[in-house]
């Protein structure tokens, strides 16, 4: 990992004042695109938040990591798509020395008892959710709200998490008061959706494998 050349400002936690409500918004992006941009905004919009905190891991631990672009790379390229001060991009968690989420909510929680979040995740990742280390108690630390993304929008009714917490899911229309309720509490937000996704954008910027050379039969 090349920690060695993150500036100083996102080795830590943005700072936060008494009554903020932050969203916080994590994952590897390997690359960072348009439909991230989307959930940050529409997370913004819809859970009335103060601050959204664009959270680079420096890795995802149930992800390989041989395709994994440098921390510092990955974090310059998701400044490219703030266009609103209140989105704060950081990677904090390579001062943890961590990349479990369950681990790094409880370090925000204990860090900022004054302030009061929502953990936020796209659509895709609801369906394996129950693989994540810990995953009742990320559920059991902060509200989360999950973000609709393409060919996902059944999973809230599918995966192990939506039916584990069923009892706690609350309606979207009520997504504003999220940060409000108690821990397990969720809810499913529909909206714009963008079919761009890391895995393609990888993809696409690989080179071509070459072919074998043709022989005669």
């Amino acid at each position: 990992m090349d920690a060695t050349e993150l500036a100083h400002q996102y080795r830590h936690m943005p700072p936060t004042s008494r009554g903020m409500i932050i969203g916080l918004f994590g994952g590897s992006f390997n690359p960072p695109h348009q439909g991230h941009a989307l959930v940050a905004e529409i997370a913004l919009k819809r859970l009335r938040l103060d601050q959204l905190w664009w959270i680079v891991t420096p890795g995802n631990p149930l992800k390989n990591r041989s395709g994994l672009a440098p921390l510092s790379e990955r974090v310059a390229l998701c400044e490219r798509f703030v266009h609103d001060p209140r989105i704060k991009v950081t990677a904090f968690e390579t001062s943890l020395g961590t990349s479990y989420t369950a681990e790094t909510l409880q370090y925000v929680k204990a860090r900022n008892p004054h302030a009061r979040f929502v953990w936020i995740m796209g659509a895709d990742n609801l369906k394996s959710f129950d693989r994540w280390q810990h995953w009742r108690r990320i559920a059991s630390t902060f509200p989360i709200a999950v973000i609709d993304r393409p060919g996902s929008t059944l999973s809230y009714l599918s995966s192990k998490m939506a039916r584990a917490y069923d009892y706690a899911r609350i309606d979207e229309d009520d997504a504003g008061v999220l940060w409000k309720k108690k821990a397990p509490a969720w809810t499913f937000i529909h909206g714009p959706r963008s079919g761009l996704s890391s895995t393609a954008l990888r993809a696409a910027a690989a080179p071509p494998v070459p072919s074998a050379p043709a022989t005669d039969s």
